[in-house]
């Protein structure tokens, strides 16, 4: 596909539009038009340079990520959650934390955004993930053979997931710092 270079700055202005959108009407309300529109774009330019829906969508929820695992290295496991954990806002949080409950609504109906969203943002984290425990193993902080290693993510998204059904709110700094003291790091042998 024949991708024109949009400029950093209007490429971060169409991706806003999208999470806006998002947040306003939902994956299944989110038209192509309507993105042309809020941009002031064509809808033709919005397929050539992303193709589809779904990866349009996916792209922007990778841009609007603050922080990726894979930058953080402190030299401590704890010390690495605490950093992607602090790298964030609660207001961010709270509005990221709306917004996914959203899509995840919208994976079970719409395979190409569940393909879209695993090749584009959690393929990568994954991968970032792995690396950050690779390394806490490599220095001793975790035996390799402990089996919560391969429930990691499982554990992260759980937190997100569980404080709003649980508690009825959106996940904060706190919390999420709280619960890798109390639950991420024990389950790994760590604390």
């Amino acid at each position: 596909m024949g991708r024109t270079r949009l400029t950093a700055e209007r490429e971060s202005e169409l991706y806003e539009a999208v999470l806006d959108l998002l947040r306003e009407v939902g994956y299944d309300g989110l038209t192509m038009d309507a993105v042309a529109s809020r941009t002031r774009s064509s809808k033709a330019t919005l397929y050539r340079q992303w193709g589809s829906k779904p990866e349009l969508v996916a792209r922007a929820l990778r841009h609007n990520k603050p922080v990726s695992v894979a930058d953080i290295d402190t030299g401590t496991l704890r010390g690495d959650f605490h950093a992607l954990v602090e790298r964030t806002d609660d207001c961010q949080l709270e509005r990221d934390s709306a917004l996914m409950r959203g899509l995840a609504q919208a994976v079970h109906a719409n395979p190409d955004l569940h393909q879209a969203l695993r090749e584009l943002l959690i393929a990568p984290e994954l991968t970032g993930l792995d690396g950050l425990l690779r390394r806490a193993v490599d220095r001793g902080e975790i035996p390799a053979e402990t089996a919560a290693l391969r429930y990691v993510p499982h554990m992260l998204v759980g937190a997100f997931v569980a404080q709003e059904l649980i508690e009825g709110r959106s996940p904060d700094r706190a919390f999420l710092a709280d619960y890798v003291d109390a639950v991420v790091l024990p389950a790994l042998g760590a604390a």
